[in-house]
């Protein structure tokens, strides 16, 4: 006659007891790993979106970036603030469009303020400006030859990175975060191998 000798309690539970530990701590590496992976991803698109809005957008309709850095325009535009311009018609800037103007002809000094009053004398058209934080209008009138162009879009805050990123400061920067975008994309896709030829636990909680 063949005997079965009958299962050790204590070792049944202890075995359980091991097995519901594994399956938490699988949990928590689960979830811990989610979380890198959103904050990662996170990180990436906004990292994306800051290199867009100050670089490539810009450069696609021949505009140029640039950073508030007085109170003449607030609430709108108050300091720090990212504005893009870009190239516009004289003839299509009307009354209330903000324009960036050189303070003189061929100086690199640039205003940027909103038109009050567009005016046509003798064939010539020339532009009165105000910061809207401002009393009284700009003193002397624009003409064409100054504007450099009209607010296409504003960020808050952007702008402070926008200085950070002039001059030489700016290839320097965009190539670290080139590189570390580029070394992130690779330790997704290794850190994906990985997971793919790592054993899981099983996905359900043991029975008791």
């Amino acid at each position: 006659m063949t005997t079965m000798a009958a299962p050790n309690k204590q070792t049944t539970a202890g075995a359980a007891l091991s097995s519901r530990r594994a399956f938490r701590a699988s949990q928590e590496r689960s979830l811990w790993y989610y979380l890198k992976v959103s904050l990662g991803t996170s990180l990436l698109i906004l990292t994306a979106a800051v290199a867009v809005a100050i670089v490539a957008l810009p450069a696609v309709v021949g505009g140029t970036a640039l950073t508030v850095l007085t109170q003449s325009m607030e609430p709108g535009l108050p300091p720090g603030s990212l504005v893009v311009i870009r190239p516009t018609p004289v003839d299509e800037i009307a009354v209330g469009d903000v324009i960036t103007y050189q303070i003189r002809s061929g100086d690199t000094a640039v205003v940027t303020h909103r038109v009050t009053s567009k005016t046509f004398t003798e064939g010539e058209v020339t532009f009165i400006t105000k910061g809207d934080n401002n009393d009284v209008v700009d003193p002397n009138p624009v003409k064409p030859v100054q504007i450099r162009g009209s607010l296409w879009y504003s960020l808050p805050l952007l702008g402070w990175i926008n200085t950070a990123l002039n001059g030489d400061n700016r290839a320097i920067v965009l190539a670290v975060v080139a590189g570390s975008l580029f070394a992130y994309a690779a330790w997704r896709f290794v850190g994906g191998i990985r997971e793919e030829r790592t054993p899981r636990a099983d996905a359900q909680p043991p029975h008791a």
